[in-house]
């Protein structure tokens, strides 16, 4: 065996180490994430936070629901340049796209609104990638 072919060797089982290692820290993570929120008192602290979500997002419907309007409609139309102009704010595992403009946080000082999963109106502050 060569040095070449040993040395490639020696970095294959390097590699395989390190994709097992990054595997196992992922699981250990999903488990306390699950243990966390699993919780009676995170899962009550959920449950107000998304209260309060779904009554400030109620308290915003008269004043934004014409974002959500010109959003359904650019749907509708299959328009994406509307569509590309909004928000990228989102909690798509909660069913939740922002209907605003880009930039809304700083222009409108407003927070990211929409509707949920369920179509209630609903605000919320930060955001989320889908897969998260």
């Amino acid at each position: 065996m060569s040095a070449g072919d040993q040395e490639a060797g020696e970095q294959r089982v390097r590699d395989a180490v390190r994709r097992h290692a990054r595997a196992r820290a992922f699981e250990e993570a999903e488990d306390v994430i699950s243990a966390v929120l699993s919780d009676p008192r995170v899962r009550e602290a959920r449950e107000r936070v998304e209260a309060a979500e779904m009554e400030f997002g109620l308290e915003l419907c008269a004043r934004l629901q014409p974002f959500q309007d010109r959003c359904d409609q650019a749907v509708a139309e299959s328009d994406a340049a509307r569509l590309t102009g909004l928000c990228g704010g989102k909690h798509g595992r909660w069913g939740r796209i922002c209907v605003l403009p880009g930039g809304h946080e700083t222009s409108m000082q407003e927070p990211h609104w929409g509707r949920n999963s369920e179509g209630h109106p609903i605000a919320w502050v930060g955001s989320a990638p889908d897969d998260w």
